[in-house]
């Protein structure tokens, strides 16, 4: 953590002065919390009316609920308002019109999730390559029934959304022996992780040879709907979609129909446009859909390690300095998060 002997004119202030006000679904606020108050005055907000009493005097506002409108209904309370962070990788749910005119600069938790995301989609992909959900029904059947399995090596990857999560996923893909390519919003010089980072206008090109497609891009206006029909229908029969992007990337129907037409061989999926997802939903019900409750990122101890950035962070802004994870509020990710 920073020094914050010597802080800058904007910075120069002891915790009584300093407001900071914290959006959290949790009655007592995130873990850590208490850490947080050794450093300002805390005051916890957790719905657009206590969001509208605690903002004015605030200078910093933390948000760690993001399935609410509350911030952008209660914006006019925000007099004060110097910094926001998002304790999260993506703020697409937090963005609005005002704020993103505004010059108040947001920051998110890029780098806390991406490892464990990252071993999450490798997981996914030996449970489609050794059959590890078949494994587990003909456990529960007590059948014993042999097969040849597949492996991954040479196999390829295509990870769309070559950012710090993309290249953590390709990283460990590669250290497995797989082909990795990555894809981003324009295309980049190859680096020891990716062979090739493709512009997104290439993708309709680059899926049919694809064994692997993962999602890890942002959800923004050039993201949405990004995989439909006519994606699916382009990626090779043998191939398997990963996403642990957002939701809103794929059009769940066309997903749906393109799995019941046996046009792609399987999806694991841990977003959903809907989440809850509901139990009545038909990829339920698919024998080689793979889905988990949005948790791919998530690991013992993570809302602590959250925690601890945002103190991180504090410390720098405190001393005048930069703050790390800024991110283009216009385009939905910070820089080199493609």
């Amino acid at each position: 953590m920073a020094d914050n002997g010597a802080e800058s004119s904007r910075g120069a202030h002891d915790a009584a002065a300093l407001r900071i006000t914290v959006l959290s679904d949790a009655p007592d606020g995130p873990p850590g919390i208490d850490r947080l108050r050794e450093h300002a005055e805390v005051v916890l907000a957790h719905d657009e009316a206590s969001l509208r009493r605690a903002l004015p005097g605030s200078r910093i506002l933390v948000v760690t609920d993001f399935r609410t409108d509350a911030l952008e209904a209660a914006w006019e309370a925000a007099d004060s308002l110097e910094w926001i962070h998002a304790t999260s990788a993506g703020v697409d749910q937090l963005m609005f019109d005002a704020l993103i005119e505004s010059d108040i600069p947001v920051t998110n938790a890029q780098g806390i999730f991406d490892r464990n995301i990252a071993e999450y989609v490798l997981a996914q992909i030996l449970m489609f390559a050794k059959d590890s959900a078949n494994n587990l029904r003909y456990q529960q059947q007590h059948r014993w029934q042999h097969r040849d399995t597949e492996t991954i090596e040479n196999k390829r990857v295509l990870v769309v959304g070559a950012g710090s999560i993309g290249h953590s996923i390709g990283r460990l893909c590669r250290a497995a022996g797989m082909q990795v390519s990555g894809v981003a919003r324009r295309a980049k010089a190859p680096n020891d992780v990716f062979d090739a980072i493709h512009a997104q206008d290439d993708l309709d090109s680059l899926l049919p040879e694809a064994d692997y497609v993962v999602v890890a891009a942002p959800l923004t206006e050039s993201t949405e709907g990004l995989f439909d029909a006519p994606r699916f229908a382009a990626m090779a029969k043998h191939a398997r979609f990963i996403n642990i992007g957002r939701g809103a990337i794929v059009v769940t129907e066309d997903l749906v129909a393109a799995l019941a037409a046996d046009e792609i061989a399987g999806a694991a999926l841990d977003v959903f446009e809907t989440e809850p997802l509901p139990a009545d939903h038909p990829l339920w019900d698919f024998d080689n859909v793979l889905i988990s409750a949005h948790m791919a990122g998530d690991f013992i101890g993570w809302r602590e390690a959250l925690m601890e950035q945002f103190l991180d962070n504090l410390a720098r802004w405190r001393a005048g300095e930069s703050l790390f994870n800024e991110v283009s509020k216009r385009h939905g990710y910070a820089p080199g998060n493609g």
